[in-house]
């Protein structure tokens, strides 16, 4: 029965054993540290009481903010969720880039899918050892309640954290392809994102030609949606089910991506050296 277990496999030859080997590393990395573990918190904490400060200024002062000022602080926090679930997914893959590990696991009977899985399941590990202390300080300091948003609130993350995965997918292409002297995207990235993507604004705010780029992120969709149910309490699915149509094709477009820069890689030599 335990050989029966140990060799299940998830469809086209996918194993979970190997998942979850992955994943048990990626945890045991994470344990091992206790800084790793208090960055995870300290970030996402002064973000929050950052910007929930300014939510409280701004409530007090102004009567359309007072209205609106929710977005200020739900927008902090759908924003972490998007940059954690990426930077969540990059440092995994960048911890086996610096420990010099990565051509030993391309050489083992780990699959590139089976790999990415265990970072994406990794991602969702560290995002909430960030967001929940997040949305528990955004509660008692704020009285703002992250659950309040109710069913509308799964559409927002899903279509947030494929996006996450999506570019986590693609930055990790490029810095196995290019070593880590292409490691500062992995941090930059999602800033260069997020101006389009209308974290604090409306699209409206954008200059006209540029509005057009903002609506091929997806993310531009769930904080556009997340504005339209706190100020006009209005679910706007059709933002959602177009949010998740660009994932898709942003998804598959990364995974492409990723195996062709990982042949590359191997073909040119560049897993085992992994160098500046």
């Amino acid at each position: 029965m335990r050989s029966l277990v140990a060799n299940l496999e998830l469809g086209h030859g996918l194993a979970w054993h190997r998942i979850s080997a992955m994943v048990l590393r990626y945890w045991y990395l994470l344990l091992s540290s206790w800084p790793r573990l208090f960055e995870l918190v300290y970030w996402p904490a002064l973000q929050v009481i950052t910007w929930g400060f300014l939510q409280s200024y701004v409530a007090q002062n102004a009567g359309f903010f007072a209205r609106a000022g929710g977005t200020l602080i739900g927008a902090v926090i759908l924003w972490d969720i998007l940059f954690r679930g990426q930077l969540g997914f990059s440092i995994s893959f960048l911890e086996e880039m610096w420990a010099r590990n990565l051509g030993n696991l391309m050489m083992s009977p780990l699959k590139p899918l089976e790999f990415l899985i265990a970072l994406m399941i990794m991602s969702l590990i560290r995002l909430a050892i960030g967001v929940v202390p997040m949305v528990v300080l955004a509660m008692t300091l704020f009285d703002f309640n992250l659950f309040g948003f109710g069913l509308p609130l799964g559409a927002f993350f899903c279509n947030l954290i494929f996006t996450s995965w999506a570019l986590g997918i693609f930055v990790s292409g490029l810095v196995l392809r290019h070593g880590l002297g292409a490691e500062s995207i992995v941090w930059s990235l999602m800033f260069g994102v997020m101006p389009l993507a209308c974290v604090y604004y409306p699209v409206a705010v954008l200059p006209h030609w540029l509005q057009f780029v903002a609506w091929t992120l997806p993310p531009t969709y769930v904080f556009e949606g997340m504005r339209a149910l706190l100020i006009d309490h209005q679910f706007r699915g059709d933002l959602m089910l177009w949010a998740l149509g660009i994932n898709v094709v942003l998804f598959v477009a990364a995974f492409i991506s990723f195996l062709a820069m990982l042949n590359s890689a191997r073909r040119h030599g560049s897993l085992i050296q992994s160098g500046e």
